[in-house]
């Protein structure tokens, strides 16, 4: 009873979290899901609104840059024609210096020009570049700083002109001045052949400062009627260091913010640190999407900016609209549907707590539990009604299962250790047929290419033995020759003997003798200078041993051109290979250390894991399997060891220890 006590005064809480997960999952979707979408959406759409913003006054400052290269360019093109004009030579020609200075004034005022004039000496130039380039054959055509005194010297007016009070900005940097002097001119220059010969230059400008025209100009360009959504508006200027000398922004409705400065992170990104400004900044009284580049003189130094930009204001106005009206109307919808879902959710409420319920006395033992629900109204009471029909079935089909289980049970353990006893088997048995079947199948194709081989190579020998004797004394013409041919035979009779050393090696041991490994590996090189022949093969050869080794002369020289032929087929371009021996002993028994190293292609690891394994190759076309394979066989049979280092792209290094002999 305490126990039944005890299950049924914990049901309410089981109820109350099934119906907190419903209403949960009810309610999840308006008032989570669709609340974190919404806020990533307007995010998203936020970045995208800034990001469109300021790819357009990029393209606004790109509109302004070409413009003020135009100005550029044409100011250049104008004086440059001017100095090569028939007019202009024809008063040169007459020598009279007032009627130079009336032309040239005259082809100012036409010209839109602040100052012309006539420079006939270089000492006369000073050190301006652009005059200097004019000298030199060169017109030329930049933006320079003038300094007051430079500009009195042309003209008092431009001098006037130039000077600007400064005005206190907010976020400008500190300054002790209270006055801007200096004049930022479009100055050009362009060679002048003069009748004497000499070269002068003529050069002409336009001060910038308070060019309203210009400026006015770059902003009509710009921004266009209708360009913008009202209320916005949009701006240009011209920077002279951080003060703006020619500008449309305004201070008041009738005074241009001239003499006011550009703030300080500005000011140390576009003029100190030479980058493109494209963002929002405080403009005056009042933040402005704004795009700001540097502006170099003909010394290569930043002195000013070009800036374009339109009141932030309105977009931003724009902006919020959007964002609240899409909250406003989440909210909206949310008011609606969260009462619908909560009237849905407690008609499920129902059986879901009493399947809850059931489902628990199942797991706690009691396969009899049941739903009972006996009224269906809805496809949850459908499912509670079926859920007693599945649980009969589990109490019926539990006692069936255990007894299989207990049955299966013993029989998979019986199973299992047949199973494995036999994989035992199986595996050994494949192992040793596979064996069987690759040296069954070198037997046969040994036998063949003996008999094919050696048939031919009889008949050679036998004529040559019958050329022999119908020569006659003649013979020794050809001894080298003879000599030769007799040594090919031979040793194509060694490779046929070396072909079955692999199939019956215990039958073709071959007679074993003393060498100097140092002379075998110097008879070993005309064997593979076909190969070196091919490719930029540098060799390096370090013979150091003084010891001698016992093994068949041939057996080692066919060890030592495979290793060779492998490390040259490694290199089929150009490399390095390097053959060394020396003495050393292993294990303190005497011996000689050879070591076969290339700079090739190298080999993975799981190349190299398999590598001396019969029948196993990379040349897929070329190599049959056996050569490495022999080679350790050999080596192996004279009681050495052959071993072999590799990394991909840095070479292979193969070494052959042999013991002394005896």
């Amino acid at each position: 009873m305490k126990l039944f006590s005890r299950i049924r005064a914990e049901r309410p809480k089981r109820t109350r979290s099934v119906r907190f997960k419903l209403l949960a999952i009810a309610l999840l979707p308006t008032l989570v899901i669709l609340p974190l979408l919404l806020g990533v959406m307007m995010v998203r759409w936020n970045s995208k609104f800034d990001a469109l913003l300021t790819s357009k006054v990029s393209g606004d400052l790109t509109i302004a840059h070409q413009y003020f290269a135009h100005i550029l360019e044409n100011t250049g093109e104008q004086i440059a024609a001017l100095g090569q004009s028939v007019a202009f030579r024809n008063v040169l020609n007459d020598g009279d210096p007032g009627t130079v200075g009336a032309l040239l004034a005259k082809r100012q005022l036409a010209m839109g020009l602040d100052f012309l004039y006539l420079v006939e000496g270089r000492d006369k130039a000073g050190d301006w570049p652009v005059i200097a380039s004019a000298f030199a054959g060169n017109s030329s055509t930049s933006v320079d700083i003038f300094s007051n005194t430079d500009l009195a010297a042309i003209s008092p007016d431009l001098a006037a002109r130039a000077r600007l009070d400064l005005i206190e900005t907010p976020n400008a940097v500190p300054t002790a001045r209270d006055a801007e002097t200096r004049g930022m001119v479009v100055h050009s220059a362009s060679p002048v052949e003069l009748p004497s010969g000499r070269t002068a230059a003529l050069v002409g400008g336009i001060l910038l400062n308070q060019n309203l025209g210009f400026i006015d100009t770059i902003n009509d360009l710009v921004y266009r009627q209708s360009s913008l959504p009202e209320g916005s508006q949009g701006t240009a200027t011209l920077f002279l260091d951080d003060v703006r000398v020619s500008t449309n922004v305004r201070l008041f409705a009738d005074r241009r913010a001239l003499g006011t400065r550009v703030s300080g992170i500005v000011r140390k990104t576009v003029l100190e640190d030479g980058k493109v400004w494209l963002d929002r900044a405080f403009v005056v009284n009042d933040w402005y999407i704004s795009a700001y580049e540097p502006i170099k003189d003909s010394y290569g130094k930043r002195v000013g900016m070009l800036y374009v930009g339109f009141l932030e204001t309105p977009f931003a106005r724009t902006k919020y609209e959007s964002l609240l009206i899409l909250i406003g109307a989440f909210l909206f919808v949310a008011a609606l549907s969260v009462p619908i879902f909560l009237r849905w959710a407690r008609g499920i409420f129902k059986p879901l707590e009493r399947m809850a319920n059931t489902i628990g006395q199942v797991e706690s033992g009691d396969l009899s539990a049941r739903t009972n629900l006996t009224q269906i109204q809805d496809e949850i009471s459908l499912v509670a009604d079926h859920l007693d029909d599945l649980l009969d079935q589990v109490q019926e089909r539990d006692k069936r299962l255990r007894a299989w289980n207990d049955e299966l049970n013993a029989r998979v353990d019986e199973r299992t250790s047949e199973l494995r006893e036999a994989n035992r088997a199986l595996e050994e048995t494949t192992k040793q047929l596979i064996m069987s079947e690759k040296l069954a199948a070198i037997g046969e194709i040994t036998a063949g290419v003996a008999h094919e081989i050696n048939n031919p190579v009889a008949v050679l020998q036998g004529n040559l033995d019958v050329l022999r004797d119908l020569l006659g004394d003649h013979t020794r013409l050809a001894d080298t020759e003879f000599r030769l041919i007799d040594e090919q035979v031979n040793r194509i009779n060694l490779i046929v003997t070396k072909l079955l050393q692999f199939a019956k090696p215990e039958e073709y041991a071959g007679y074993v003798e003393r060498h100097s490994v140092g002379e075998v590996i110097e008879d070993c090189m005309p064997l593979v200078a076909h190969l070196l022949s091919r490719a930029e093969i540098d060799v390096i050869r370090e013979h150091k041993s003084n010891r001698l080794v016992l093994m068949n002369r041939t057996e080692l020289q066919q060890v030592l051109v495979n290793l060779m032929v492998n490390a040259l087929h490694a290199m089929p371009d150009r490399g390095t290979l390097t053959l060394i021996d020396e003495d050393a002993d292993r294990n303190g028994r005497p011996g000689i250390l050879m070591t076969v190293r290339d700079t090739g292609i190298g080999m993975e690891p799981d190349i190299l894991n398999r590598i001396f394994d019969p029948f196993y190759t990379t040349k897929r076309r070329e190599g049959t399997g056996l050569g490495l394979s022999i080679t350790k066989t050999l080596i192996d049979r004279q009681g050495g060891t052959l071993a072999v280092e590799s990394e991909p792209g840095k070479g292979t290094i193969f070494t052959i220890w042999l013991p002394e002999a005896d």
